[in-house]
C-alpha cells in the first residue's frame, strides 16, 4: 500500500475506479459497500482531488470516437525544456504533457474536437516551438483501461471489447466532455450535471449507460493519479514489430497482468519504427523493469527490439477536451 494512505481511502479507491453507480445518489451507495456515510465519501474524495491523488471523477472516453486524439514528442535542448513544455501546456487541447528520458523527450497527448482541429494544434505547437512534432496516432487498441488495484495483485486486464459507434448520438459531445472534466462532488452528480447540460437526471444516466455499454465510455469511476499514490516509476515501453506479429504480441501484452495500458500506435519511417506501446507502473524502477523482463519473455514478443522511456516529470494532466475550441 502506498504510503501516507488511509486504508479507507485505499479501499475507495480500490473499489471504485471503475462501475460508479448509475443511481441518483451515487456517492450514498458507495458509502454502503465501504460503512462510510455519503459525506464522508464526498469529503474524502474533495481531499484526495485536492491533494492531487485522484484527477477527477468521471470517465474516460475511448479515443477517436467522439473526437480526435493523437500521441505526440518532441525532442527539446535541456536548458529550453521547461520554456517549451509551457508552450505545449498552454494549448487548451494538451491534456497530459511528460517529460520522459529518451531524446524525444517531451510527450503529450492532444485532443480536439476533430481532425482538423488536433492538425491546427499540432502545426501551432510546432511553429511556437520551432521544433518537428512526432505525431503518432493510434492505430487500435488492445487494453485502454488503466485501471488496477493499490492492493493485492492486479487482476488479468479486461480484454478490449468491439465498440459500437453508432450508439453515440449527435446530443453526446457536451455530455462526454463534461464526465472527461468530471462530475461535482455534490450528493446528486447526475442532477448538477443534467442542470448544466440542459437535460433530465434520468436522461443523462440513461445516456452515460448506454455509453458505457457502447464502449465509448472505457470506465465510470474514480480517475487517479498513479505518481501522487505511489507509483512514481511510470514506464512507457514500446517495440518495433512488424504488421503480421502485431495484433498477436498486442493481445499477449495486453494479457500480461503488469502490463497498464497496450495499444498499436502508427510508426514514422527512419525516425520511429516502434509500433507497439504498452505502459507499465511501478513503486520503483526495478519494479517496473522486472515486469517487462516477464513481459518480454512472451512467446510473441522474443526478439523485438524495444525502448524504454521512464517519466521523470508531469508538466500537465487533465481530461480530455471534446467540444470545438469556440464551445469548450
Amino acid at each position: 500500500m502506498p504510503a501516507r494512505l488511509d486504508p479507507r481511502d485505499t479501499a475507495l479507491l480500490d473499489r471504485f475506479q471503475r462501475d460508479l453507480p448509475l443511481v441518483s445518489r451515487p456517492f450514498a451507495v458507495m458509502a454502503g459497500a465501504l460503512g462510510l456515510t455519503e459525506a464522508e465519501v464526498i469529503e474524502r474524495l474533495a481531499r484526495l482531488s485536492a491533494e492531487g491523488k485522484i484527477a477527477r471523477v468521471g470517465a474516460t472516453v475511448r479515443p477517436n470516437t467522439a473526437g480526435a486524439s493523437t500521441l505526440a514528442a518532441l525532442g527539446v535542448a535541456a536548458q529550453r525544456l521547461e520554456e517549451v513544455a509551457e508552450i505545449v501546456g498552454q494549448e487548451p487541447g494538451v491534456n497530459h504533457s511528460y517529460q520522459r528520458d529518451h531524446a524525444w523527450n517531451l510527450w503529450f497527448v492532444a485532443t480536439a474536437a476533430d481532425g482538423a482541429e488536433l492538425q491546427a494544434t499540432l502545426d501551432r505547437i510546432a511553429a511556437r516551438t520551432g521544433r518537428e512534432v512526432l505525431d503518432l496516432r493510434l492505430v487500435r487498441a488492445f487494453n485502454i483501461d488503466l485501471g488496477f488495484p493499490l492492493q493485492g495483485v492486479r487482476p488479468v486486464p479486461r480484454r478490449d471489447a468491439p465498440v459500437d459507434r453508432a450508439a453515440l448520438c449527435d446530443g453526446d459531445r457536451p455530455l462526454l466532455h463534461l464526465l472527461s472534466q468530471g462530475l461535482p462532488l455534490v450528493p446528486v452528480p447526475y442532477t448538477a450535471a443534467a442542470r448544466d447540460l440542459g437535460m433530465s437526471e434520468a436522461a443523462v444516466i440513461a445516456r452515460i449507460g448506454a455509453l458505457l455499454k457502447a464502449g465509448i465510455l472505457t470506465r465510470l469511476g474514480v480517475i487517479v493519479r498513479h505518481r501522487s499514490l505511489g507509483w512514481a516509476a511510470n514506464a512507457m515501453v514500446t517495440f518495433d514489430l512488424p504488421e503480421d506479429r502485431m495484433e498477436a504480441a498486442g493481445r499477449a501484452l495486453a494479457a500480461h497482468p503488469g502490463v497498464t495500458l497496450c495499444y498499436q500506435r502508427r510508426t514514422v519511417p527512419g525516425v520511429w519504427p516502434y509500433g507497439l506501446f504498452c505502459m507499465i507502473h511501478g513503486r520503483s524502477r526495478a519494479e517496473a523493469l522486472a515486469t517487462l523482463d516477464v513481459a518480454r519473455a512472451l512467446p510473441e514478443l522474443r526478439g523485438a527490439a524495444h525502448q524504454v522511456l521512464f517519466s521523470q516529470r508531469c508538466f500537465k494532466q487533465t481530461g480530455a477536451r471534446l467540444l470545438p475550441s469556440e464551445a469548450a
